[in-house]
């Protein structure tokens, strides 16, 4: 252990002491829906693919329907791309030649 760690660091903090107040964090679920098969669920961030575009009608996220194997691709606002980046859905930007 470096000496900062166990001698009390910056101003007297010791690593204890500054992690002393944080608690662990639920992972980040998606509820979503299935065009398919009406089927309705929970996705974690893994499932889940965001397609940055340079219009609206470019941009989307995407995923597999766990119950009945659709591929689904729905479009993605502004609040929903603030929200699937946030919740850390890996995110693709697609470039224009």
């Amino acid at each position: 252990m470096n000496e900062s760690a166990t001698s009390g660091g910056v101003g007297g903090m010791t690593v204890e002491s500054a992690f002393a107040g944080m608690r662990s964090v639920a992972p980040v679920v998606f509820r979503a829906g299935c065009p398919d098969c009406r089927g309705s669920f929970e996705l974690a961030a893994g499932a889940l693919r965001l397609a940055i575009g340079a219009t609206s009608r470019t941009t989307f996220y995407s995923f597999t329907c766990p119950q009945c194997g659709a591929s689904v691709r729905k479009p993605a606002g502004e609040r929903i791309v603030e929200l699937l980046t946030d919740g850390g859905v890996r995110t693709l930007r697609l470039h224009t030649v």
